[in-house]
């Protein structure tokens, strides 16, 4: 089918279900149920302007007693960002970041709602809000051309954390690009008190390049509709919850996090290392669950987890569904200060190897050795340091931080008469793996090294040029030009990454 023969039936589609929406008959017709608790209280005639607040931040909660008219002003940005260090990504946002910002109501409130969409933005946008009983959520009000702004009011029926969307045609592409967030509509009793609060989400994105591939990205439709996702993330890119990012709390306190998950295609399985949620409200509704350890978040729902840590140290977020996790980015952490408990737990907080490159402060020298190479600049100082936190991620477990190996098990890399014997062979291995003995030193060893072939040319390159400059080891670096013409001529074993 010619290209644009498919954006066009894309487009149309799209328009088709946003006029379904439109309709007052278009969902067909269903008695309402009773009033809600508080839903249908007059306002008092007070006006107040909502606190909006970017990810991973909260607004404080709501103490007045009473429902009142709350004014919302949010704005549209099209902005380039980094989606991970050295690849930039243009996001479609609500508010200049990816997640939109949060919003916190009442039940009962009357919320004045002012989409502007900023002047020098391509693209005209709308709002799908789940908290709106009405067509489209507020899309069908709310569809602004770039420079211009639309209002509409709804009612805060139905308490609960629910996400808001574009939906725009066509949607997903919208969404694709980061346009999504939460509104919390708080009970009329208000939520429990905690001693902190903190906005995560989820969002896969989908890019013409593969995982960390540096440079400007596109977005790629096709990826898209085949949910292919490159990156999956938490609060817009790899690392905005890691290192000086990290979430931060104290020993003895009550955590609340407002989960949500933007998709577009993906379901979180969502997980805290080393803690297990006290209460989960499961899809961001008004009942919850106990002592859960990992919970289903669908594309476009939302939860509410709550716990209280016990202990010090660095508690990992994570997708449970792995490999999202280690080879698309969807990690954050958490940092607790205050006191040990060894009652509660031993002690070894296990950080540095487990979760590699992605627990360092920065993988800026895996970012710079791209660029320098990408110059024509790259020195042998540079990829070596890009080798090293490389190292850290992806061999560091079974051959140990200084190359020592394991004896009888996994062979030592540190001055290896194996290793420098044979550049070439190096290489390959990494790219195909190995099984079955290999005398290393003069002993044998009979393991198994799964291929590494996910890894880039340049990272490979710069891994070896690592090792084989380091714990007594000298040699000439391994170029990313020689990882290309090894592996277009290799056979990659049943199963490897291409």
């Amino acid at each position: 089918m010619p290209r644009g023969s498919f954006f066009t039936r894309l487009v149309v589609l799209s328009a088709a279900i946003g006029l379904l929406l439109a309709s007052p008959h278009g969902a067909g017709s269903q008695n309402r149920p009773a009033a809600r608790p508080g839903g249908d209280r007059p306002s008092n005639g007070s006006s107040v302007e909502a606190v909006l607040t970017h990810a991973p931040d909260v607004p404080p909660p709501i103490t007045r007693r009473d429902p009142a008219k709350v004014v919302v002003h949010l704005e549209v940005r099209e902005v380039t960002k980094p989606i991970s260090d050295g690849v930039d990504y243009t996001f479609w946002t609500f508010g200049g970041q990816v997640p939109g910002k949060f919003i916190r109501v009442r039940q009962g409130d009357t919320v004045e709602f002012h989409l502007q969409n900023h002047p020098e933005n391509k693209m005209p946008h709308n709002i799908d809000l789940h908290a709106v009983t009405g067509p489209g959520g507020g899309a069908t009000s709310s569809f602004t051309a770039p420079g211009h702004e639309s209002q509409f009011t709804f009612k805060a029926l139905n308490p609960g954390l629910y996400v808001y969307h574009c939906a725009t045609a066509p949607v997903g592409m919208h969404i694709a690009n980061g346009m999504y967030g939460l509104i919390l509509v708080e009970p009329t009793q208000g939520l429990t008190p905690v001693d902190r609060e903190f906005y995560v989400m989820q969002g896969d994105f989908y890019t013409v390049g593969p995982y960390r591939e540096k440079g400007a990205q596109p977005f790629d439709m096709q990826k898209a509709i085949d949910e292919r996702a490159t990156y999956v993330v938490f609060n817009g890119s790899e690392g905005a919850l890691v290192g000086e990012q990290a979430l931060k709390a104290k020993v003895g306190e009550r955590i609340r996090m407002f989960v949500g998950n933007g998709g577009p295609n993906l379901v979180s399985s969502f997980h805290l290392i080393g803690e297990i949620f006290d209460r989960v409200y499961y899809e961001g509704g008004s009942r919850y669950q106990e002592n859960v350890q990992t919970t289903l978040i669908p594309a476009g729902g939302s939860a509410i987890v709550e716990f209280r840590v016990e202990v010090p140290g660095t508690y990992i977020l994570v997708d449970h569904t792995i490999f999202r996790t280690f080879n698309k980015g969807a990690l954050g952490m958490l940092k607790v200060e205050g006191p040990e408990s060894k009652l509660v737990y031993s002690g070894k907080e296990v950080d540095v190897d487990y979760l590699a490159d992605k627990a360092a402060p920065s993988s800026a020298p895996i970012a710079t050795a791209a660029v320098a190479l990408e110059k024509g600049t790259l020195d042998l100082k540079t990829q070596i340091a890009s080798g090293e936190l490389l190292f850290k991620g992806t061999c560091s477990v079974c051959h140990q931080p200084t190359g020592q190996g394991i004896p009888s098990v996994f062979p030592p890399l540190a001055k290896s008469d194996f290793l420098m014997a044979d550049k070439h062979r190096s290489v390959e291995i990494v790219l195909k793996g190995l099984n079955g003995p290999v005398t290393v030193n003069g002993k044998t060893f009979n393991s198994v090294m799964p291929s590494m072939s996910q890894l880039r040319d340049d990272e490979v390159a710069n891994i070896l040029t690592f090792v084989r400059n380091s714990w007594g080891n000298q040699g000439e670096a391994v170029t990313a030009k020689e990882v290309t013409d090894i592996r277009s001529k290799v056979k990659l074993p049943p199963g490897a990454a291409h």
